[in-house]
């Protein structure tokens, strides 16, 4: 590449283990925040509530939904204004992030993010809402969290599936980055080594979920596959996974998992610099998909597009759907068979297979 373009977007980020309550009142003070609106989905609020005993909270907000659709947007909107916030203090998954960034994009507070699961979403500016079926997703700087307090103790109750599914949508940031609109040199060795930290580390929890330095390595390789997205932009499987969780209100991080391998099993083949980073990151020699397979059957994850509650007689629709949100930049060219194909399997939960490239088809 003779030039290369990158965008690095500022945010204060706080790593610990068992610290969450005083990182969060310190971070709340030097953001000199004196009405603090908590967002919590309500089977975390009391963990919110023993987080933020030394922040003065205003009032809690529990209608936390997936993928923010746009009437929660509004309601936390108002709870806002209500309760004059002049800070904005999420504890949870992707959801619960996602809802505070929908109320930042127009009130213009500030975020401050305490993840429970490695969604990732806390590290990048980008701001989805969902409304009528079709989710709309966007970028803005006024969405990223000021800061980010992690705490890896907060992970160990979370359940192995889940572990596992918002593990690989982490994985999914660092993937997408290597062939999303805006891929990079910067963004690609980020994601190279998130993908080694979450490679390593998954096995680990599925193994003991009490693993606390194998959920503080997921903890890096979230953040840094998430600040790769942010700084590469939203690929192929990204927008597979937005037009499906928006159209079917299907489980995200679940949805995630099931895509991925299918989506690098079409692409590998037309993009040999990510495959190059696949197999350096999984050590993997000469067959990097295999590798990323194997993982696979590691972690068990969940297979199918069935199993999440996509109905068959949907793929069609569902197609057209993805279609219409293909990126141009896409190192292969994406014809309506071959994404219908890759739905049909995905939604069977047959094995992803590598596709390759026709004879008059290079790679981009």
């Amino acid at each position: 590449m003779t030039r290369v373009v990158y965008e690095s977007w500022g945010q204060r980020v706080v790593f610990g283990s068992g610290t969450a309550r005083d990182d969060v009142a310190a971070e709340v003070a030097g953001l000199g925040a004196s009405r603090v609106l908590v967002i919590a989905a309500e089977g975390e609020r009391a963990l919110a509530e023993d987080i933020c005993k030394d922040v003065p909270v205003v009032a809690t907000f529990g209608a936390v939904r997936p993928h923010v659709p746009a009437e929660v947007a509004r309601a936390v909107r108002a709870a806002a204004h209500e309760h004059a916030a002049d800070l904005l203090l999420s504890v949870g998954g992707g959801s619960t992030t996602g809802t505070a960034k929908a109320a930042a994009l127009t009130t213009g507070l500030p975020v401050l993010a305490v993840p429970t699961t490695y969604a990732g979403s806390e590290a990048t500016p980008v701001w989805g809402l969902t409304e009528d079926g079709h989710k709309r997703t966007g970028v803005d700087p006024k969405v990223l969290p000021r800061v980010v307090v992690y705490d890896a103790t907060l992970m160990l109750s979370l359940p192995t599936r889940l572990s596992v599914t918002s593990g690989l949508n982490a994985l999914a940031h660092c993937v997408d980055a290597w062939w999303a609109p805006r891929h990079n040199p910067i963004s690609s060795a980020l994601a190279v080594e998130g993908v080694r930290s979450l490679a390593s580390a998954l096995p680990r929890i599925v193994a003991d979920g009490q693993d606390i330095t194998a959920r503080r390595e997921i903890l890096f390789g979230t953040y840094l596959g998430a600040v790769a997205f942010a700084g590469a932009g939203s690929g192929l499987h990204h927008k597979v996974c937005h037009v499906l969780g928006g159209a079917y209100d299907l489980e995200h991080a679940a949805l995630h998992s099931v895509v991925l391998p299918h989506v690098v099993g079409l692409n590998l083949a037309a993009a040999p610099g990510a495959a190059r980073y696949l197999g350096a990151a999984l050590d993997a020699g000469a067959d990097p998909f295999g590798a990323l397979l194997g993982l696979y059957s590691r972690l068990e994850p969940p297979r199918s597009l069935g199993e999440l509650g996509l109905a068959e007689a949907e793929l069609d629709r569902a197609c057209d759907l993805v279609m219409a949100q293909v990126p141009d930049t896409n190192p292969r060219r994406v014809t309506r068979d071959k994404m219908r194909e890759l739905l049909g399997r995905a939604h069977r939960g047959d094995t992803p297979v590598a596709v390759p490239l026709p004879t008059e088809e290079h790679p981009r």
